[in-house]
């Protein structure tokens, strides 16, 4: 147990604001931070945008908000967890409104930029909600924390008919209207962690920044980092490119594909809260386990072309459902990875959270670009799915090679809940 929880114990009151509050500022963070999964199928058609164009531009949000993270999350360690996440809304709520007035595509480029502030929200989120809450409630905190992911189904289920109604600008104009009011909510409703008051009390030196990287020269922060860019990564890239799949392959209209992409979104966010929950009661390790086993399944029956000549026929009622499990699944991992974060690193939430977080979002950046790239060379549009079969595969081969090798050096095995150290 670190310092912070022995000496700054907290209401059950101040945790349930602290954890509510950030967890509504988040839901409205993402819900901008994907709005291009959405508006973006109309300026493909706009500017006529090939497949990998198209990803680029979906995925340019999420390049930003991923490499934020790792400043983000140190600058909320340094000056608190309010005063950040509340810059950082307002600072993507500026760029959001902006898209609304770009023309061409490398102006479409540069906002996306600086809608991708709104990604970084998360690693800010997790340094500032976990001082709130002891070890054994911190997995159950941050799972409902991450839990604003749902913040995509909400723009999937409204964006589309604002934009048939009003046009795309429309969307990015009042997304960001709330989002700056969201920012100004957060401000007068909340108050700094902890740990935060704490350091400022006693008057504590900030450390240095090499002092803050000092964790990530542990192997186990980029194991941790690969597990989220599938779980994470994997969630965000699909949840961007649903809509494009499903008119692609299936020839539904926007508002049909938007609506399912939001289905697909919803348990995928809502659930990773349970899966926080399981993650302190029976152990992160076994729900890794069984997201990689249940996603290497899931992805191989995905992987089937559409209309082949295959033993299983991936029909609209089939791609649903197996998407449907997938992203269950991918939420229980999301949350089993932040588990053992301020478990393992409790002095350094901010910097681990945020290579973690970082690597998360990178894979929803680099994801659909390749998405886009292989179906440009193969033609499939179920590569996407192989390639994140493969991804699958080689976290789970790692993770068990890890824990292996652990229990041959501890001999008795590893602590329960551990994924590997």
């Amino acid at each position: 147990m670190s310092a912070l929880h022995q000496t700054q114990p907290t209401s059950a009151g101040e945790q349930a604001r602290a954890l509510w509050i950030s967890t509504t500022a988040f839901t409205i963070c993402f819900a901008v931070w994907t709005i291009f999964s959405i508006i973006g199928v109309r300026i493909k058609d706009e500017l006529g945008l090939s497949e990998a164009e198209f990803g680029l531009l979906i995925g340019m949000p999420i390049l930003t908000g991923s490499l934020v993270r790792i400043f983000l999350g140190i600058w909320t360690s340094r000056y608190g967890g309010r005063l950040v996440y509340t810059l950082t809304m307002v600072a993507a709520a500026l760029a959001t409104f902006l898209l609304a007035y770009a023309t061409t595509y490398p102006q479409m480029l540069l906002a996306g930029l600086g809608v991708g502030l709104a990604g970084g929200s998360f690693a800010v989120g997790v340094a500032y909600v976990s001082p709130f809450f002891p070890p054994e409630k911190q997995g159950t905190a941050l799972g409902i924390f991450g839990a604003g992911n749902v913040g995509a189904a909400v723009t999937k289920f409204l964006a589309p008919f604002v934009l048939v109604a009003f046009g795309w600008q429309a969307v990015a104009e009042i997304w960001a209207v709330v989002l700056l009011l969201t920012a100004i909510v957060f401000w007068f409703s909340t108050e700094d962690d902890p740990q935060f008051r704490a350091r400022r009390e006693t008057r504590q030196p900030r450390k240095s920044f090499l002092k803050e990287f000092e964790p990530l020269k542990n192997v186990q922060v980029w194991r941790f980092s690969l597990y989220y860019f599938f779980a994470f990564g994997g969630f965000v890239a699909l949840a961007l490119w649903l809509p494009r799949y499903l008119v692609g392959v299936y020839g539904f209209s926007i508002e049909t594909a938007g609506m399912i992409a939001a289905a697909y979104s919803i348990p995928g966010s809502i659930f990773r809260a349970y899966g926080g929950a399981l993650s302190d009661k029976i152990g992160a390790r076994k729900i890794m386990y069984a997201m990689f086993a249940v996603s290497a399944v899931a992805t191989a029956i995905l992987s089937v072309p559409a209309g082949g000549a295959m033993p299983i026929v991936v029909t609209p009622v089939v791609f649903v459902a197996v998407t449907f499990v997938l992203g269950f699944v991918m939420s229980l991992g999301k949350a089993a990875v932040y588990k053992h974060i301020p478990a393992y690193y409790p002095s350094h939430v901010g910097a681990v959270g945020g290579v973690v977080g970082m690597m998360g979002g990178l894979g929803g950046f680099v994801l659909p670009i390749a998405f886009g790239y292989l179906k440009d060379v193969t033609g499939l549009w179920s590569s996407c799915f192989m390639l994140l079969f493969v991804i699958v595969a080689a976290s789970m081969i790692w993770m068990n090679a890890s824990i292996r090798q652990i229990k041959r050096r501890a001999g008795e095995g590893m602590p329960a809940g551990a994924i590997a150290q």
